[in-house]
């Protein structure tokens, strides 16, 4: 059965308010290398995704609610900082907070509507249970080209490791036959390759 409109976006809000403040709790005591998986873009983007394939909506819905999702999670995660370690509230309305909000739009309606795919039948099914191990693989291989940085703690193979294997996790849990599961992990390699030179172009503006 389909969720009507008020519950996507009821659903969309206070999954953006869990998201946000427990990401940051998340951050605050989880051990190291664990602890970057709140700091995570793909973290976030696997949310979208997990809300799309979740609440059994249309792909437009699964859009807008997948990115009023992460908008919420900004102002939600700040908010958190500042009830718990009193950082200043203005950081809630900054630049960079707005350009984060701006990224989660983007995520939310790509990663959303990956979600249904997801449950589809035919090529579009195959991509989108590609997606989830793409964003992991994309973060892996950035986390692979810090390793041995001296600017940069110890430990990145760490999260290289945990990274990869999330994204095939993925792909076992969503993918719903094995020959599905392998030409997803197929594409999940040069939708990596997009979304790394996506971060490289959005670095360089």
């Amino acid at each position: 059965m389909r969720a009507d409109h008020r519950a996507v976006a009821l659903t969309a809000v206070l999954g953006g308010l869990l998201l946000g403040s427990l990401d940051f709790v998340w951050i605050k005591w989880v051990p190291y290398p664990f602890a970057e998986l709140g700091n995570s873009t793909a973290t976030w983007a696997v949310a979208a995704f997990a809300f799309g394939y979740l609440v059994r909506s249309g792909p437009v819905r699964a859009a807008l609610g997948a990115a009023v999702l992460l908008v919420v999670a900004v102002p939600s995660y700040y908010l958190t900082a500042t009830l718990l370690q009193g950082d200043d509230l203005a950081v809630v309305w900054a630049p960079t907070s707005l350009l984060w909000m701006a990224f989660g739009v983007l995520a939310g309606v790509v990663f959303g509507v990956g979600g249904t795919w997801a449950r589809r039948e035919g090529a579009w099914q195959v991509v989108g249970t590609a997606l989830p191990a793409a964003v992991f693989f994309e973060e892996a291989a950035r986390f692979a080209g810090r390793i041995g940085d001296p600017g940069r703690p110890p430990g990145a193979g760490w999260n290289v490791a945990i990274d990869v294997a999330l994204g095939v996790l993925a792909v076992v849990l969503v993918g719903r036959s094995n020959r599905q599961r392998a030409l997803a992990l197929a594409v999940a390699l040069p939708l990596a390759a997009v979304i790394f030179l996506g971060f490289a172009v959005a670095a360089g503006l």
